[in-house]
């Protein structure tokens, strides 16, 4: 009766809710948000520190007491300091034998040193269970519990007990563990809170580049060969008019650019006939950074629509109007509407509209808090079947706007082309290409390449 009751006991909601006591050593501004965050969670929290004196920063219900005392407190013990510490606990590798050791610690530079931190640790106590965890948190996110945009925790350790552990803490704290294996990834996780948004760097050197083009473009052939062939100073379009060329054109490439590289993925398995070889390292680095090349073409297509609503309350413009009024007036004259000006300018208007709604859609559903709430087939119909029908009428907008161009001498300014012809060259090709792509006749070879089949299976080796 006495081992039964006891067994009832152990099993009571009381004793296997209750969380096991954690030890932190290092009393520093992320030692005292992450143990505010776990006494919030339950857990009992003991702080290490070479002054047990109270601090009106330390969370009221955490215990503080000297490293050895609080080491023998608890099984889990984080590491809240920085390496050049580790020292001091050499001499409490007795104490610290046997225990799992959490190294949250983070370098200022990339690979700092040969070994990466929670390493060196485990080469200083070779006793203990070292795993490495929380270094891609911040202090800020813990206390203010804005942690969206950092949720997800890197986990990795030998010993899968005391890694195990750890992930149990990190869920209970609300946040997303992620197994990254043995120890050996520890650099690869102390290096990421050191990359300055790593896959934003090509498609914003792209940007960058493809805007400064487009821009001197404009600059050269509205102000420079204005000025001097027509004696005409019109330096005031670098403020408006120009970005208002600039970016919707940027908006389509870059939307194009999204779609380009699946163009060349069907391609090449068209041509090898499997889907079981890896892509060229570029295409796989340009198929990575579809989302944020998007979110870019996004944020021009946004400053378009901004650059184009405030147009009217321009002094230019005001002055372009009421000097056709006058000129009306003083020749006794009333220009007839021109109704087939009126249906290209109502048209590409329905079209940027259309299109540009379509765009925010794509925006939207690219948000991890909207993406992570559809299924696989519902993000891939939007982004793929209605993201190539934003890039239509995209195309469309540009070509109904700046189509009266294309046949018209004057457009070419010293023999260049407008700007919004070339625009046009790569969402026309990718157009193509995909209206090509979806006949059945390649269409189907290349669905079923997708579902594994091999034209030549000893590729697959």
């Amino acid at each position: 009766m006495n081992k039964n009751s006891s067994n009832t006991m152990a099993l009571t909601p009381t004793t296997s809710n209750k969380r096991e006591t954690v030890c932190i050593f290092g009393t520093g501004d992320f030692g005292r948000a992450l143990g505010h965050k776990m006494i919030q969670s339950g857990y009992p929290v003991v702080y290490g520190s070479r002054s047990t004196q109270i601090s009106n920063l330390i969370p009221k219900d955490a215990e503080v007491l000297s490293h050895a005392e609080a080491a023998q407190k608890a099984a889990v013990i984080i590491i809240a300091i920085q390496r050049q510490h580790y020292n001091f606990l050499t001499p409490l590798a007795e104490v610290l034998h046997g225990k799992v050791l959490v190294d949250i610690s983070n370098n200022l530079k990339l690979n700092q040193y040969p070994e990466s931190n929670a390493e060196y640790l485990a080469q200083l106590l070779p006793g203990s269970k070292v795993v490495k965890a929380f270094n891609t948190v911040s202090a800020w996110a813990l206390q203010s519990g804005t942690l969206d945009a950092s949720r997800q925790v890197f986990v990795c350790g030998d010993d899968v007990e005391a890694k195990q552990m750890v992930m149990d803490i990190v869920r209970a704290l609300g946040l997303t563990p992620l197994d990254k294996g043995s120890l050996l990834a520890a650099q690869e996780i102390e290096n990421y809170p050191l990359q300055l948004f790593p896959m934003w760097k090509f498609p914003m050197f792209l940007s960058l580049g493809l805007t400064a083009f487009f821009f001197v473009y404009c600059v050269v052939l509205d102000i420079i060969y204005t000025y001097i062939y027509e004696n005409n100073n019109l330096s005031f379009f670098i403020a408006i008019t120009i970005p208002n060329r600039v970016c919707p054109v940027m908006a389509l490439i870059l939307l194009a650019l999204v779609y380009l590289p699946g163009i060349f993925a069907a391609i090449i398995q068209l041509y090898r006939g499997t889907k079981y070889r890896r892509f060229p390292d570029w295409l796989d680095r340009w198929m990575l950074c579809r989302k944020q090349l998007g979110l870019i073409a996004l944020a021009f297509a946004s400053l378009h629509v901004v650059f184009t609503l405030v147009s009217p309350l321009r002094a230019f413009v005001r002055w372009r109007t009421n000097r056709g009024i006058i000129s009306q007036a003083l020749n006794n004259e009333t220009e007839p509407l021109d109704h087939t000006n009126a249906w290209l300018s109502d048209s590409y208007l329905a079209l940027g509209i259309l299109g540009y709604f379509l765009f925010v859609l794509l925006g939207i559903t690219s948000l991890p808090s909207v993406s992570n709430n559809v299924n696989w087939r519902e993000f891939r119909f939007v982004q793929s079947k209605l993201g190539y029908l934003a890039l239509i009428l995209c195309t469309a907008h540009t070509m109904v706007y700046g189509g009266r161009w294309f046949l018209n001498p004057s457009a070419y300014k010293w023999y260049l082309p407008d700007i919004y012809m070339l625009s046009l060259i790569i969402p026309c090709a990718v157009l193509v290409v995909k209206f090509v792509l979806v006949f059945p006749c390649v269409d189907k070879p290349l669905t079923r390449i997708r579902q594994g089949w091999e034209r030549n299976p000893k590729y697959s080796e």
